[in-house]
């Protein structure tokens, strides 16, 4: 059984094309876990117009951002696989396959992404390619080189990932950095979605460029402290 994992918040102009995306290539096992984080656009509308019982919502109530609004939707999980997604974009056909394949050998899975503007129009670009990315602890940590958006793993490592550290500011580097220390992984060059950058969402390393190296480095630390932490204490 496949757990989708989306957060979401005022999604509505893409999210009808995303979640009918994934839907087109799961079983009726399967099942879309939302986690809003309280939308004040139609989203929630758009969702209950879908009208597919995979898809399943739980409010993230009260509202905390979307670190911990992830965080929600992978505690309602109860699927043998897990996969990360975003609101607004697109799965290409074939993923699902693709990625179960590789999980039959692998605990987790990161594939590329094709760069895209909010009308899918291509840059030219994959994201593997524009950020230089290499399967590692120490590469992904000093600088994130994996979307949260192209992760997937077995149900096993969720003991090792939840419950997520208080001030985490993005669930990508936290997950990657447990699945690297805890299990055996590996990349899929080929893009498996449309990554969708538009106005709304964040940059794609998800960090700030007006932070100072001073602060990247500590959180780096609090990044490295707590993952050796946690995969030492948890049995």
């Amino acid at each position: 059984m496949i757990s989708v994992c989306m957060a979401t918040y005022n999604g509505s102009k893409y999210i009808r094309q995303q979640v009918e995306s994934i839907l087109i290539q799961l079983s009726f096992e399967d099942e879309v876990i939302i986690s809003d984080d309280g939308s004040l656009d139609e989203t929630l509308q758009v969702l209950q117009e879908i009208g597919d019982i995979r898809v399943k919502i739980c409010k993230n109530e009260p509202p905390h951002g979307v670190v911990e609004n992830f965080e929600n939707a992978i505690k309602h999980a109860v699927g043998d696989y897990i996969f990360l997604c975003d609101q607004d974009d697109v799965w290409m056909p074939g993923k699902v396959k693709k990625v179960l394949e590789a999980l039959k050998d692998y605990d987790f899975v990161v594939h590329n992404a094709e760069m895209v503007d909010g009308d899918l129009v291509s840059w030219g670009i994959d994201f593997f390619s524009l950020r230089k990315t290499r399967y590692g602890y120490w590469q992904n940590l000093w600088k994130m080189r994996y979307l949260g958006c192209t992760m997937a793993f077995r149900r096993n490592a969720l003991k090792f990932i939840l419950p997520f550290p208080n001030n985490m500011l993005w669930h990508d580097i936290w997950v990657a950095a447990i699945l690297h220390l805890k299990f055996h992984g590996i990349l899929i060059n080929e893009p498996l979605i449309w990554y969708r950058r538009h106005g709304s969402n964040v940059s794609p390393s998800g960090e700030n460029s007006g932070w100072s190296w001073g602060f990247r480095i500590r959180y780096r630390w609090f990044v490295f402290y707590n993952s050796i932490l946690r995969v030492i204490k948890v049995k």
